[in-house]
């Protein structure tokens, strides 16, 4: 649909479409709780502003806003693999629901004065060029003084799969060194930094972000503090159908990815509710599953 048919048929009281960097499709949504932009390609949420805040998310001032290529920042959706896939390394790193458009199938104020916007994305000869299973897929965000952010999905065929999936979150901080993550304390995770990628239990009561940090947390269903000294606030990151957290951050090693700039990695985190490890998603035909981040600011 063209920017005006999807303004004409979706657009409501505080949420219009428009035509956003590299001319993807976007939707802007304002109410009383906060400000938020949406791109409909790779189901993406750029941005959540609530009122008097800074914005929550870290977006990177070189990302690509290119068809077939990923954007860097806010919230990726990871599906139906999160990571490199497991058996072909040239499929694309993280699955190819974040590189495909998604449809806009609803729009509405709740009578809370939240808003709801849903999109979806169904198997079709793009997706089968990477998977080759039917499945269909929703993205639900209900904007309010939360955001809450869900991923569903369905297996429409006659085959079970298996799934892997994050939303891969980034916050934006005012700078990596003010900060401390808590909620994992005594949660056992993998370590990707190291080379025999070992299973370890963390002792710290707040992690700080002081060196590269790739870390799977398994088995954890806990909420997520990020207190930052610098912007005085706390953002909380629970969710819904995850029994891994992910924590990232390049460090150094930024200089090494083209769309983070060399210094980029000072002002963001990744706190990023997942499915993997040991804790991938199975599902037979007709069954679904969905997983949710639902984030604010305390």
């Amino acid at each position: 649909m063209t920017i005006n048919e999807l303004n004409e048929k979706f657009a409501i009281s505080g949420v219009s479409f428009f035509s956003g960097k590299g001319e993807l499709p976007m939707v802007k949504i304002d109410n009383q709780y906060a400000h938020v932009v949406i791109s409909l390609y790779g189901a993406h949420v750029i941005s959540y502003q609530p009122k008097g805040q800074q914005d929550v998310f870290w977006m990177s001032e070189v990302s690509d806003f290119e068809a077939g290529k990923p954007i860097r920042g806010g919230i990726p959706v990871c599906f139906p693999w999160f990571g490199p896939h497991a058996t072909d390394s040239t499929k694309p790193q993280h699955g190819f629901g974040r590189l495909l458009t998604w449809n806009v199938k609803e729009v509405i104020s709740l009578a809370s004065g939240e808003t709801q916007i849903r999109l979806g994305l169904q198997s079709s000869d793009a997706s089968k060029k990477y998977w080759s299973f039917d499945f269909s897929a929703e993205f639900t965000v209900i904007v309010g003084s939360k955001i809450d952010v869900t991923l569903s999905y369905t297996n429409t065929g006659s085959e079970t799969f298996v799934v892997s999936d994050a939303l891969h979150t980034y916050f934006n901080v005012s700078d990596i060194a003010k900060i401390g993550i808590t909620g994992l304390t005594g949660t056992k995770f993998y370590d990707y930094t190291e080379k025999e990628v070992p299973l370890k239990t963390d002792s710290l009561s707040s992690l700080p972000i002081a060196k590269e940090e790739n870390r799977r947390y398994i088995d954890t269903a806990a909420d997520c503090i990020i207190t930052d000294e610098g912007f005085g606030r706390k953002i909380r990151m629970a969710k819904r159908g995850s029994n891994t957290t992910v924590v990232w951050n390049p460090w150094t090693n930024a200089k090494n990815i083209a769309d983070i700039p060399d210094e980029g990695y000072k002002n963001y985190v990744c706190v990023e509710a997942t499915n993997a490890c040991n804790d991938l998603i199975t599902l037979g035909p007709k069954q679904s599953f969905c997983i949710s981040t639902i984030i604010s600011v305390e």
